[in-house]
């Protein structure tokens, strides 16, 4: 059974950091482009960060870029991705949901084919 589970959302003043974490198994995950993407509320899902299989490549939507941070562990069995998110600002308020890819680089959503429920993550002002 394929999973995907975040975790490490939360209530953060702007300026703060988080970390995001997310499980993902039941595939071969080691070879998928693994990617985070948010969604605010009323706005439309977004592209925040992506990491190919080996994590020797990353891409950033520019609106992050120099704050996030991607990263990988490819285990055995569970796959495990990282978004660490510094100098957070009210407008990164939003779900964030992680899911998997088998396109190298994969940065539109319709790309990925498994996803997870997502994380909130709220940046107060």
């Amino acid at each position: 059974q394929v999973q995907l589970v975040e975790s490490g959302g939360g209530l953060v003043q702007a300026g703060g950091s988080l970390r995001l974490s997310c499980a993902a198994s039941g595939r071969t995950f080691r070879m998928y482009t693994m990617g985070w993407f948010r969604q605010g509320l009323g706005k439309e899902r977004e592209f925040v960060a992506a990491i190919e299989w080996s994590g020797s490549r990353t891409f950033y939507a520019d609106s992050v870029k120099g704050r996030f941070t991607i990263a990988r562990d490819n285990a055995k069995n569970t796959v495990t991705v990282y978004l660490q998110m510094n100098s957070l600002e009210p407008e990164d308020t939003a779900t964030y949901h992680c899911a998997g890819s088998p396109m190298y680089g994969a940065s539109k959503s319709g790309d990925y084919t498994y996803w997870g429920q997502g994380t909130q993550v709220t940046v107060s002002s």
